[in-house]
């Protein structure tokens, strides 16, 4: 089956166009990796028609049940399907370098959003994020949750991630229900989600992701090198985290500062740094491998006296890779098959439900951490719901509430 003409899926772009439009996003997209869906779903679904909400909401229910940065993982997929491996790379790579570039500029000594300023530009761009996310909700359920029971379902789901269960759980609560929702006298046609990728390509990542995990630690006690050390441990972090986002937290914790790379003062305050930049998260990942040598890790015991170093920057940049890699090794592993997997009756059930639960998940993001940690008083809502009809009703681009929202909110801090 062939993709039908009208559809977004049928058309092809170049890299290049992949790039500059990830670029302005990884300029622009501040808030999270929840708000970076709803930026995503402004800018590739509604406004350039790159895909469907259904493929789209497909696209986020894989990412969301693989580790890995989920953000990441879709603007990956986003740029293979339109424009193929070099497509998904140029998505990856402008979306990640503008926050990854000042995150390393920040491990060399540079003082970022200090003074009364950066805390009121910070608060203004949590209060844009409300907006963006409350937009992509309203938006996707229309499509994703139309009738009282898929409704229902998201609900159930938004509770279960409330709750500390787990999106992965939300996720496989919804796949188990959509199996007994009832099916559409008609069903709607399952286009092939478009993604030109051989199986082979699949299995090939599958086994290198496993083989990482395996051979990275034996590497690291053989040679004692920083370089191999300090992939291993960023490789294993982006392995074993799911959900992204500011789960990978406490990990990265364990991975740097518990062994003495990073001192907590050092982590807190690259943490801090990352809350005010866009882009994924996942990239204080590259302040932390900077981190790393002025930290003495050269001589820690982690190390030991012979180990051998490398410089902050390039512990920087294996950093940033190493934690990258496993989810993007993970989406090109699923991909090929879930094409086929997508076309049997009872898979598109499961899609139904998983749908509907993807638009609960985002419902619990919105109320935390989105809402709680950036609405604190009744001006702080009513800024919120001005960007939310600024969105919707006057239809601005999103890059203009982000900049004007910001910098009201910074004016009003010095005023």
């Amino acid at each position: 089956m062939t993709a039908a003409p009208n559809s977004p899926e049928s058309s092809h772009g170049t890299a290049r166009e992949v790039f500059l439009a990830f670029l302005r996003l990884g300029l622009l997209s501040f808030g999270g990796p929840i708000a970076h869906l709803g930026y995503f779903q402004s800018e590739f679904v509604e406004r350039r028609r790159w895909c469907s909400r259904e493929t789209f909401a497909e696209i986020i229910a894989i990412a969301q049940s693989l580790p890995g940065p989920a953000s990441s993982q879709v603007g990956f997929s986003l740029g293979l399907l339109r424009a193929g491996w070099l497509g998904g790379l140029a998505a990856w790579t402008a979306f990640t370098m503008p926050s990854a570039l000042v995150m390393l500029a920040f491990a060399f000594g540079h003082r970022f959003l200090t003074g009364r300023l950066g805390p009121g530009i910070v608060h203004g761009l949590q209060l844009v994020a409300v907006a963006v996310v409350a937009q992509a909700i309203l938006s996707m359920r229309k499509s994703l949750a139309p009738d009282a029971l898929r409704l229902a379902l998201a609900l159930v789901a938004a509770l279960i991630v409330f709750f500390s269960y787990g999106t992965l759980a939300a996720i496989a609560v919804g796949a188990a229900f959509g199996l007994i929702l009832p099916r559409p006298a008609q069903p709607a046609p399952m286009h092939p989600l478009g993604f030109r990728l051989p199986k082979s390509a699949a299995l090939i990542s599958a086994a290198l992701f496993f083989l990482l995990l395996v051979a990275l630690p034996l590497a690291t006690s053989l040679t004692r090198a920083q370089p191999v050390a300090v992939f291993n441990a960023f490789y294993r972090t982006g392995a074993l985290v799911f959900g992204g986002g500011h789960v990978v937290l406490p990990l990265l914790e364990t991975a740097v500062v518990n062994r003495g790379w990073v001192d907590q003062q050092t982590f807190l305050s690259g943490y801090g740094a990352a809350q005010a930049l866009p882009g994924p998260l996942f990239t204080f990942a590259a302040f932390l491998g900077a981190s790393i040598h002025g930290a003495g890790a050269p001589y820690s015991p982690s190390f030991g006296e012979c180990g051998i170093a490398s410089s902050p920057l390039a512990n920087g940049l294996l950093a940033l890779i190493a934690i990258f890699l496993p989810g993007l090794l993970a989406v090109v592993a699923v991909l090929p098959f879930w094409s086929d997997l997508r076309q049997r009756p009872s898979v598109q059930g499961v899609l139904r439900g998983v749908n509907a639960a993807v638009v609960g998940v985002l419902i619990a993001a919105f109320v935390r951490p989105v809402c709680s940690s950036a609405l604190h008083s009744p001006a702080d809502v009513g800024i919120a719901l001005l960007a939310l009809v600024a969105l919707l009703r006057w239809k601005l681009p999103p890059w203009i509430v982000v900049l004007s929202v910001a910098s009201l909110s910074a004016l009003a801090t010095v005023i």
